[in-house]
């Protein structure tokens, strides 16, 4: 498993949220959105000049902004090289 940024997400690539690294008022509305540690999430797509992205988690999809994108670490499965 590797922790990478959410915006380095690739399409169709599932995860886990490992963490959320801002506080204030955009920390509070990130986790207001439901991405909080422990959830599943994956890219579902990626708007033609890759902003905003389009995740899908809980149920939903949620359209989030690279900026805000930053601030979200995943946990994801390796990729095995063949």
């Amino acid at each position: 498993m590797s922790i990478i940024n959410l915006r380095n997400m690739e399409i169709n690539q599932t995860g886990i949220v490992s963490s959320v690294n801002v506080s204030g008022e955009l920390g509070r509305r990130i986790r207001d959105m439901g991405l909080t540690k422990g959830v599943a999430i994956a890219i579902q797509g990626r708007a033609p000049l890759f902003d905003p992205v389009a995740i899908r988690l809980r149920g939903f999809t949620l359209s989030l902004r690279n900026n805000e994108a930053d601030f979200i670490n995943v946990e994801v499965k390796d990729q095995e090289i063949n």
